[in-house]
């Protein structure tokens, strides 16, 4: 009981102060595109998974068949793809993802 209380007060809160709720950074004119900026760097993990992510949105490329590695910003790429084309898709796909320096392309293969 005390815990659908909590919920309901705190619901209504929300509400209240939704309506007159704006953003600080939508409305700042001090906020640019440079100071939305990380500056953290990109590592090979978040390479890896960008590259896996969007490959298994790419028509053409079974990603289930590829295993994506990455060190030092350089994108390993070992499977087999159906097809010359797939290859070429894959690879296309990862060297646009931001933080690849290099692909290494030479483990994949065609049936």
């Amino acid at each position: 009981m005390k815990k659908q209380i909590a919920t309901s007060t705190l619901a209504a809160l929300v509400a209240a102060c939704g309506a007159t709720f704006v953003p600080v950074l939508a409305t700042s004119a001090h906020a640019t595109d440079e100071s939305m900026k990380s500056d953290q760097p990109i590592t090979d993990t978040w390479i890896t998974t960008k590259v896996k992510t969007e490959l298994a949105t790419t028509d053409g490329v079974k990603s289930t068949e590829i295993t994506v590695k990455t060190v030092d910003g350089k994108v390993i790429l070992i499977g087999v793809l159906p097809t010359q084309a797939a290859v070429d898709k894959a690879v296309a796909t990862a060297r646009q993802v931001k933080g690849v320096k290099a692909i290494d392309d030479s483990g994949l293969k065609v049936k």
